[in-house]
This record gives C-alpha cells, sequence and structure tokens, in this order.
C-alpha cells in the first residue's frame, strides 16, 4: 500500500508544496521585466537599513523609557534613606532633650514628614518636641499626634 494514501497530513503538505511551486512559477512568468542582480542587492540594502533605522528608534525609546524607570526607583531608593536619617535625626534630638529623652516618643518619617506619637508629661514638653524634630534638615514638616497625660 502507498504510504502517502494512507496519510492525509502527508498528502496535505505535498499538495501545498505543489501549489506553491506553481504559485512561484507563475509568478516568475508574468514578470515583464527582470531585476539585475545589482538592482536585487540595491533593494535589499535599503530594506535593511530602513530597518535598522526603525530598530535605532524602538531601542532609543526603549533606552529612554528604561532610564526613567531607573531614575523613578532611585530617586524612591534616595527618599527612603533620607526618611530613615531624619527619623535617627529626629529621635537623637529628643533623646538629648532633658525632658523627653526619658519618655518613648514613636518618630515615623514619610517624604519628609515626621509623625510624633506617644504620650509627654506636658504641653510645653508636647511642643519641644515639635522644636525639635523641626530643627532636623530635610523635614517639611511635623505631624504632632503626643498627647499630655494627666500625671
Amino acid at each position: 500500500m502507498d504510504s502517502t494514501r494512507s496519510n492525509p497530513s502527508m498528502l496535505r503538505w505535498t499538495g501545498l508544496a505543489a501549489a506553491l511551486a506553481v504559485a512561484l512559477g507563475l509568478a516568475g512568468c508574468n514578470k515583464t521585466e527582470e531585476q539585475t542582480a545589482g538592482q536585487r542587492v540595491d533593494e535589499a540594502i535599503n530594506k535593511t537599513e530602513q530597518a535598522a533605522q526603525e530598530a535605532k528608534k524602538k531601542a532609543e525609546t526603549a533606552a529612554g523609557e528604561m532610564g526613567d524607570a531607573t531614575r523613578r526607583a532611585a530617586a524612591g531608593a534616595a527618599a527612603l534613606v533620607d526618611d530613615a536619617a531624619i527619623t535617627a535625626k529626629v529621635k537623637a534630638g529628643l533623646a538629648q532633650d532633658m525632658d523627653l529623652g526619658a519618655l518613648k516618643i514613636d518618630v515615623d518619617t514619610s517624604a519628609g514628614v515626621v509623625t510624633l506619637k506617644g504620650e509627654v508629661k506636658s504641653e510645653q514638653a508636647r511642643e519641644r518636641a515639635s522644636q525639635i524634630a523641626q530643627a532636623v534638615s530635610g523635614v517639611s514638616s511635623v505631624e504632632n499626634k503626643l498627647t499630655v497625660s494627666g500625671g
């Protein structure tokens, strides 16, 4: 038995190959003007140059986008480092103050905004904590959420 007749997939591929060969042959016959080898080379060079220019533009665009993302990530990392440094400086300043050093005051910093939380013994101590925090370089504002205890 013939193996191509028993395999429909093989028949399809053989038919496609034959149709492609006929189509290519007819396309060549209908061409009234043949390109010389030099013309074909010139055409290929032009297409390659165009493709290279498009690829260059796409690469430049992608590089610019990557550069923007890198700059944003670096700025975000720098802001986190700055916030951590501000928090440390505020805590150090509070620890050095005679009235505030023994108290537990939570200090959080986000984008230069310092938030103070906890309890202090007087309104003066509360205000002093704000002043110490505001005096630290890089602090844009202070949210004083300290409460005055009755004791």
